[in-house]
C-alpha cells in the first residue's frame, strides 16, 4: 500500500510567527504586570490619603512603599531642623530586634546621602556606597537599596528607604513608582499637617478663652498656674518656668510647673549663662533645640526642644516664660512659638493683675490702719484722758493713804497708756518707704555670685522669712550668705551650691520660739585640714551668730563638699511694734 509523505510547513516562516507570538505574549504580560503595579500604586495612594493623623499617615506611607516595591525592609526618616533624622518609622524589623540594635539612625551614613543631596539613590549592593559604615550588632543583613526624597511644598520633609527586594535588585521601574508614591505622600503629609495645625489652633483658642475667663475672676484659680497647666497639656512640656531679672542683673526662677519643676525652682542664673538675657534684650521670642539642664556642671545634660518668650510689662520686659520638652521629644515649630507668644501676653496681664491686687491689698491695709489710728485717737485716747481728769478731780485728801496711792498708780497707768497709744497712732500713720525685703536682698547676693559657679546656684526659702528677718539680723544673714558663697567659689572650688534660708522652731532658746537658719551646701573640696576655710571669714560668721545668741559651724557634706550652718534666734517682737 502506498503512503503519501506528510505535509510540512517551511521552517523559516514558522519560526518567525512563533517569535512574533512570543513577543506579543511577553508584551501583553508586561502590560498586565505594569497595569497591576499601577493599580498597586493607586491602592497605595488611596491608603495613605484615607487618614489625617500625621503619625498614621507616615506609617502607612512606609508600609505602602514596602508592598509596592516588594521589599523586606522599609523606613521613612523625617529630617529635623538640625539636618539629622528626628523621626524614623521602620517596617520589617520587629520591636525586640529594634530594641537590641539600639538607637535609631540619625542619618550620618548612606541615609545621610539623601539628606545632603535629595536625589534618588539605587544600589545593587549597599556596601558599594562610599558612605557605607556597616551595621550595628543585631542588625539584619541588607544588600539592595533604594531611597527617594519626600518633598512638601518644595521643602524636603524626609526620605523613603527600601532594602532587600525579594526578586533581586531594585529596577528603574521600582525607582519611578517609588518617586510617584513619594509625590503622593508629600500631598498626604501636607494635608495631615494642615489638619493637625487647625486642631492645635482650636485647642489653643479654647485654652486661651479659659485663661481669659480666669483673669477676670478675682476669686478664681491662679491665672499663672492655669496658663502653665494649659501650656504643659498642649505642648507636652516637661517644665514651664517664669524667670525674672533681679536687681543685680542676674536671673532667678520665680515659679516653675511640670515634671522637671524641681530642677528649676530657686535657681539663680548669671546673665551670661541663660538665654533669657538675650531674649529680654532683643524683645523677640526664641526657639532652641535644647537648653543645659539646671544642675548639670559640665552642661552635658540637655532638655528637649525649648521656647523662651519675653513677657512685656509697662516698664519693659524683665522676665521670660521658658517652656522645655523632655529629652528626645519632637521639636517645637513656628506654630508653637506663635501660640505660646499669645499665652505669654496673657501671662503678662496675669502678672500685672497680681501686682494690682497686691497694691489694692496694701491700700486696704493702709486704710484699715488709718481707721484704727483715727479710732484710737478720737475715741480711746479721749476716753482715757477723760478718765484721768475724773481721777484728778477727786478730793484725794479725803481718802485714806492707801486709796490715794492706788489712785495715783491708776493715774500713772492711764498716762502711760495714752503715751503708748499715741506712739502706736504715729506708727500706724507713718508713710516711710520700707526697706527691701529679705527675699529680694538675698536673691541679689546669690545673683551676684552666680557667674562664679559652673552650675547655677540655688536658693530656697522656707517660712515667713520676709516678715521675721529684718534690720540688723537681715544684715548679718546677708553677710553670712555672701561669705558662704565666696568660700565655696574661691576656696572650695565648688561647681554647685545651694543656699537655704529657713525659719525653724527652737525649744532650746528661752528668748524666742523660732530661729533663722542659713545653710550653704557645696560640692567642693571639703574641709581638708588647715585649708583656707579656717580663715578669719569663718570666725567673723561665728562672731555674728554669737551677737544674736546663736551658733555657726562648718561640717563635711553627706558625700563630699561642706555645709555651713548659721543659726540665730529671732528677736522678740517689740511692744510698740507697728506690725
Amino acid at each position: 500500500m502506498r503512503t503519501d509523505p506528510p505535509i510540512g510547513f517551511p521552517e523559516l516562516p514558522r519560526s518567525e510567527l512563533e517569535k512574533a507570538i512570543d513577543e506579543l505574549v511577553q508584551k501583553a504580560q508586561s502590560v498586565l504586570h505594569t497595569q497591576g503595579r499601577l493599580r498597586d500604586l493607586l491602592s497605595a495612594t488611596r491608603a495613605i490619603t484615607e487618614d489625617l493623623d500625621v503619625e498614621v499617615v507616615l506609617r502607612r506611607i512606609t508600609q505602602a512603599a514596602v508592598d509596592l516595591a516588594g521589599a523586606r525592609f522599609g523606613a521613612l526618616g523625617v529630617i529635623g531642623p538640625d539636618g539629622t533624622l528626628e523621626q524614623f518609622i521602620h517596617v520589617g524589623i520587629d520591636t525586640e530586634a529594634a530594641r537590641s540594635i539600639g538607637h535609631l539612625p540619625r542619618g550620618l551614613g548612606v541615609l545621610g546621602a539623601l539628606i545632603d543631596d535629595p536625589s534618588p539613590v539605587r544600589l545593587d549592593h549597599l556596601a558599594d556606597h562610599d558612605r557605607f559604615v556597616g551595621f550595628p550588632d543585631g542588625h539584619p543583613p541588607m544588600e539592595s537599596f533604594l531611597g527617594v526624597p519626600i518633598q512638601v511644598r518644595g521643602q524636603v520633609f524626609g526620605n523613603l528607604y527600601l532594602t532587600e527586594r525579594t526578586d533581586g535588585p531594585f529596577s528603574a521601574e521600582d525607582e519611578e513608582l517609588l518617586q510617584a508614591l513619594a509625590g503622593a505622600a508629600g500631598v498626604a503629609i501636607d494635608n495631615a499637617r494642615l489638619f493637625g495645625e487647625s486642631q492645635r489652633r482650636q485647642r489653643w483658642a479654647l485654652a486661651s478663652a479659659e485663661v481669659s475667663s480666669a483673669l477676670l475672676d478675682q476669686d478664681g484659680a491662679d491665672p499663672l498656674g492655669l496658663i502653665a497647666a494649659s501650656v504643659i497639656r498642649l505642648t507636652g512640656a516637661a517644665v514651664v518656668a517664669l524667670v525674672a531679672r533681679t536687681d543685680s542683673d542676674a536671673f532667678a526662677t520665680d515659679m516653675a510647673w511640670g515634671d522637671d519643676a524641681e530642677a528649676y525652682l530657686g535657681r539663680v542664673f548669671s546673665a551670661a549663662s541663660t538665654p533669657a538675657a538675650q531674649v529680654i534684650a532683643s524683645g523677640n521670642p526664641a526657639l532652641s533645640l535644647g537648653l543645659p539642664r539646671p544642675g548639670s556642671p559640665d552642661q552635658s545634660d540637655f532638655t528637649g526642644s525649648a521656647m523662651i518668650v519675653p513677657l512685656a510689662r509697662p516698664g519693659g520686659a524683665d522676665s521670660v516664660l521658658l517652656v522645655a520638652r523632655p529629652t528626645g521629644s519632637a521639636q517645637f515649630v513656628e506654630l508653637d512659638l506663635d501660640m505660646i507668644t499669645d499665652f505669654a501676653a496673657q501671662a503678662s496681664v496675669a502678672l500685672e493683675l497680681r501686682s494690682a491686687r497686691e497694691a489694692r491689698e496694701r491700700v486696704a491695709l493702709l486704710e484699715d490702719r488709718e481707721r484704727i489710728a483715727r479710732d484710737l485717737h478720737d475715741n480711746v485716747i479721749q476716753r482715757l484722758f477723760g478718765a484721768g481728769l475724773a481721777l484728778n478731780g477727786l478730793d484725794l485728801h479725803a481718802l485714806p493713804p492707801s486709796a490715794r496711792a492706788r489712785v495715783d498708780g491708776i493715774s500713772d497707768l492711764l498716762d502711760e497708756a495714752i503715751a503708748e497709744i499715741r506712739t502706736s497712732v504715729f506708727a500706724l500713720r507713718a508713710t516711710h518707704r520700707p526697706e527691701a525685703d529679705a527675699r529680694h536682698r538675698l536673691l541679689d547676693v546669690v545673683g551676684e555670685a552666680a557667674g562664679s559657679f559652673p552650675t547655677s546656684p540655688r536658693i530656697i526659702f522656707e517660712g515667713e522669712v520676709d516678715l521675721l528677718v529684718a534690720g540688723v539680723l537681715l544684715d548679718d544673714v546677708e553677710a553670712v550668705v555672701r561669705e558662704g558663697l565666696s568660700n565655696a567659689a574661691r576656696h572650695a572650688q565648688a561647681t554647685s551650691v545651694t543656699v537655704s534660708i529657713t525659719i525653724e522652731p527652737t525649744a532650746a532658746s528661752p528668748a524666742s520660739s523660732s530661729a533663722v537658719v542659713v545653710r550653704v551646701t557645696d560640692d567642693g573640696l571639703g574641709l581638708g585640714g588647715d585649708g583656707p576655710r579656717a580663715a578669719s571669714g569663718i570666725a567673723n560668721l561665728a562672731a555674728r551668730a554669737a551677737s544674736h545668741g546663736g551658733s555657726s559651724e562648718l561640717t563635711p557634706g553627706a558625700e563630699h563638699g561642706a555645709v555651713l550652718t548659721w543659726r540665730a534666734p529671732l528677736p522678740e517682737p517689740s511692744k510698740d511694734s507697728s506690725r
